[in-house]
């Protein structure tokens, strides 16, 4: 029988993954920490005799429909009586239930039974971890989409990874520009020359952070079609900085900011554009770039910038440009996330007075290379 574990399972389940596992194995605090929160799913198989034969570990990403197959572990005595399909099909099918319609997962190198199973059930490998086990050796990272016909262009928006804390808006907008662009070079000479130009100057305690207007002047002098809509961007920003002064530097670029854009053929608002209008936006081959809360995306309170990629009946999906490998979240995580269009409106409103921003890059206009 397959059911949910329960607290009182923690020392039969530290008594398998032992049994189960020479390295990395969880702890019976780790087992109550999974337990114990919201975000984490423990199945258990136990026989008649109320004894365990083995377990799945499911992790769940907020606000995302993403779900980690963390730990699958059948006694070892056990083993060849399709106690592992049972289990991870059971959780699969508990995690469509979350909402949550791909699972991920990590393998060891050399466990070729379990990636035999993997790819059975489905599972195909995307990227290889280099040193992530305690033995040093690699990880094959392998994902299956539970509802399959879901979106899946989710490769269309060629992925690239902010390489400094402060540039997630540059990184977007590479990434929309080699969409509409394929023969863009990147680098990060292109992130860094994106940054100062869209820079606000100063922005909480660091380097300045990149506005919409920034963001959408550095790609229509690139030769691209922009849409903007946003709320006041020197309110926001300024109400990050302390100093005076920076707060006046603020308000110096955001007017240079509005001179420009003035100037140009970039369509501006001050509605914010919601999730069915940037869905169209994507259907005609636009990309959009939003701000976002990232405290619901990552826990980090402050504004993020990611890239809306595709569609489907059912959630819009995210590139995030900000991959933390501390966190074991990869670049290959921060691809395709599936959230649904409620949470991306709740995402899309940054602080106390719901800040906004929208930035839509269009193909190259006429002329322009």
């Amino acid at each position: 029988m397959i059911r949910d574990a329960v607290v009182d399972d923690v020392p039969a389940l530290v008594d398998l993954e032992n049994r189960c596992f020479e390295t990395d194995r969880l702890s019976a605090r780790s087992f109550r920490r999974f337990l114990a929160k919201g975000k984490a799913m423990v199945l258990v198989d136990e026989d008649d005799d109320h004894l365990l034969n083995g377990y799945a570990l499911v992790l769940f990403h907020p606000n995302t429909a993403l779900a980690r197959l963390y730990s699958l572990a059948v006694d070892p005595d056990l083993r060849g009586r399709g106690i592992a399909r049972a289990l991870l099909t059971q959780a699969e099918s508990r995690t469509l239930d979350r909402d949550a319609t791909r699972m991920r997962l990590e393998v060891h190198q050399d466990n070729a039974a379990a990636q035999s199973l993997y790819h059975q059930l489905g599972y195909r490998a995307f990227a290889i971890h280099p040193d992530y086990y305690e033995d040093h050796a690699s990880a094959v990272r392998m994902e299956k989409r539970l509802a399959p016909h879901l979106a899946q262009d989710l490769n269309r928006v060629p992925y690239y990874a902010q390489t400094l804390n402060f540039t997630c808006g540059p990184a977007c907008l590479i990434m929309a520009m080699k969409t509409l662009q394929p023969g863009l070079t990147v680098n990060r000479q292109l992130e860094l020359q994106l940054w100062r130009e869209a820079t606000t100057i100063f922005m909480t305690a660091g380097h300045g952070g990149c506005g919409a207007l920034g963001l959408a002047l550095a790609a229509w002098r690139r030769g691209f079609g922009v849409d903007v809509a946003m709320s006041d961007e020197t309110e926001m920003f300024i109400s990050s900085v302390r100093s005076e002064d920076k707060k006046d530097v603020i308000r110096m670029v955001e007017e240079g900011f509005l001179e420009e854009a003035a100037e140009t053929d970039i369509a501006m608002r001050g509605e914010p554009m919601d999730a069915n209008e940037l869905c169209e936006h994507i259907r005609r081959g636009h990309i959009p770039i939003v701000l976002i809360s990232a405290y619901r995306l990552s826990g980090d309170k402050e504004p993020h910038w990611v890239v809306l990629s595709a569609f489907d009946e059912h959630f819009i999906y995210i590139n995030d440009p900000f991959p933390e490998p501390e966190k074991n979240r990869f670049d290959t995580d921060c691809i395709g996330i599936p959230i649904t269009r409620a949470e991306l409106t709740r995402m899309m409103r940054f602080g106390s007075r719901k800040h906004f921003a929208s930035v839509v890059i269009h193909p190259l206009r006429k002329g322009k290379l």
